[in-house]
């Protein structure tokens, strides 16, 4: 291709509405523009990277053994009303209606529709296993869209589902995926970890995601030096630094008067000097409408993803201080859970065997100590949900985890029979017996991905762009482009050959000023620029520039050669 006469509209200066490097490498580089908040076109250059990250991904599953289709993106409503997630997932979901006013749904994923497909085409364990996936736009109505391709409203996923007859199977197929997902972000040229995660509003027995360690990352993941443990911050687990008291005195709840005193903080100061390890921190959440008492030691911190995965549901959120009076006759600062039946009572695991612990007396200004959990407090669930601190002890090695942020690019979920069941995927086992199929999905955000290959890899010039997903992997640069001039055949000559042995190359052929042409290479970030001037020509060299690299003479009559080898080298080959 000739840059004369692709669009590629590059910007001098970072637009104002982009937050991160990646976001305004996008836009300078003329890869995206935006049409509205959430909402971007790909032009030529970006869109040419794009599919290239698509054609990585569809090999490996390929590889992996699964089958490409491709489902409709607008989706009947009733089939999210029978897996029980058109309410959970409301508050993301797009619903239209057509003409007879029936509702629809553009679809944020597509596990009701692949199960409702395999239900009225899979019937026997003969059939079995079978995997599928699509490469398809998605809609999600975010309620801040940001970070350019990051979060969007509308985007383009790599969507999988695995159909097995056993458990055993299904763990196969979840073990070739995550293989597969290694070999397609190595194949991108990201470092991506893989890290334990929460199920969220997919479900599900177990699932990892893919992290791409960054900065200007939305998630958090905790994870020890060696790497013998890595976890997303809302499945993370530690080990306590500071034992819970379990010693029982034999004494029986006191009141005691304090007054005025409402925090963890005030509590442990003196004259009371209580230990916040040795305080029941009493939260009041509306859970599916119903008041709930959340128990937490006094110095930790609730993980409200652990309290969705520990209840089965997204639909809550904390009590007003109005609500709370209504049900325990006191304020924040005042509560707790001791005589308490009528309202379910959810607690931490630390908790568990805790003695000798003081807590609200659900009177404003008293407190009670020497409560005993076991004895005082009726705890309907044990979960863990406590929110893991950087320096606490890894769960698997004891050393001090450490937290950094990071992209996830990927996620792969182990689902068993939450869709199968409601929708009815049933499958005939050796015996005749009828039984439901059991599932796997697997995501990776490809315009995601995408965008994490910039954030990971560029520098104060601009993109790096990996020789795998660049939308030109050379660019030849003339420093004139005089038709019959000796730079411009030479230019002409290397461009032919290269395009003919399958290297996407782009000509520069704007009669632009040296310096204006090197900034715009160097900032769309094309692997190799090949630089021919009529100085360098006149001794018979031209000039190879390695992105991020340093400039090196080659012979004119071994610059393919010389090119070729470049390339290798830069793909690791």
């Amino acid at each position: 291709m000739r840059w004369s006469q692709l669009l590629i509209p590059t910007l001098k200066e970072n637009p104002a509405d982009a937050e991160i490097v990646s976001h305004q490498l996008l836009l300078r580089a003329g890869l995206i523009r935006k049409l509205t908040g959430g909402l971007y076109t790909f032009l030529p250059l970006g869109l040419r990277a794009l599919r290239k990250v698509e054609r990585i991904i569809r090999e490996e599953m390929d590889r992996a053994g699964a089958q490409e289709v491709l489902m409709p993106a607008l989706q009947p409503s009733d089939i999210w009303q029978k897996s029980g997630r058109y309410e959970l997932m409301q508050d993301v979901l797009f619903k239209v209606k057509d003409r007879s006013r029936k509702e629809w749904v553009l679809g944020p994923t597509h596990e009701e529709v692949i199960t409702t497909l395999v239900a009225g085409e899979i019937s026997s364990y003969r059939q079995l296993p079978k995997n599928f996936y699509q490469v398809q736009t998605k809609f999600r109505d975010e309620i801040r869209p940001r970070f350019g391709l990051m979060r969007a409203k509308e985007f383009i996923m790599k969507d999988a589902y695995s159909f097995d007859a056993t458990d055993e199977g299904a763990q196969e197929s979840y073990r070739k995926m995550y293989a597969a997902y290694g070999r397609i972000f190595k194949r991108c040229g990201i470092q991506a970890i893989a890290v334990e995660a929460d199920t969220g509003v997919i479900g599900g027995k177990f699932s990892h995601e893919f992290m791409v360690p960054a900065e200007t990352g939305e998630n958090e993941v905790a994870y020890s030096e060696g790497g013998e443990y890595a976890a997303n911050v809302e499945k993370a687990t530690s080990r306590l630094t500071t034992p819970t008291p379990t010693v029982d005195t034999g004494s029986a709840p006191g009141k005691f008067p304090t007054p005025g005193i409402v925090t963890i903080e005030a509590l442990a100061s003196a004259p009371y000097n209580v230990a916040a390890t040795a305080q029941l921190k009493t939260l009041i959440y509306l859970i599916e409408g119903k008041i709930t008492l959340v128990m937490m030691r006094g110095d930790h911190q609730l993980n409200e993803t652990k309290l969705a995965a520990a209840t089965g549901t997204a639909n809550f959120r904390a009590a007003t201080s109005d609500e709370i009076f209504a049900a325990l006759g006191a304020r924040p600062g005042s509560l707790g859970a001791v005589g308490v039946t009528q309202h379910p009572v959810i607690a931490d695991e630390s908790l568990r065997n805790a003695a000798g612990m003081t807590t609200g007396a659900n009177e404003d200004g008293f407190h009670f100590r020497d409560v005993n959990l076991d004895r005082d407090i009726k705890v309907g669930l044990w979960h863990d949900l406590r929110l893991v601190k950087a320096g606490e002890p890894c769960p698997v090695t004891g050393t001090p985890l450490k937290i950094r942020r990071a992209i996830e690019v990927g996620h792969v979920f182990k689902l068993g029979t939450k869709y199968s069941e409601p929708l009815e995927a049933l499958y005939l086992d050796e015996t005749g017996q009828r039984k439901p199929l059991v599932m796997g999905c697997y995501g990776i955000g490809v315009t995601r991905t995408m965008q994490a290959v910039i954030e990971q890899s560029h520098d104060k010039d601009g993109i790096i762009w990996p020789v795998s997903v660049a939308p030109f992997t050379v660019c030849i640069t003339p420093l004139s482009v005089l038709a019959d001039g000796p730079v411009m055949k030479l230019a002409e000559e290397l461009y032919q050959k290269l395009n003919d042995q399958g290297i996407d190359t782009i000509i520069d052929d704007r009669d632009d000023r040296p310096g204006v042409k090197f900034k715009d290479s160097e900032l769309v970030g094309f692997p190799l620029r090949v630089g021919i001037g009529e100085k360098s020509l006149a001794k018979g060299e031209i000039e190879l520039k390695p992105r991020g690299g340093v400039m090196q003479p080659i012979k004119v009559e071994s610059a393919i050669e010389s090119i070729l080898s470049a390339l290798k080298t830069l793909s690791g080959i």
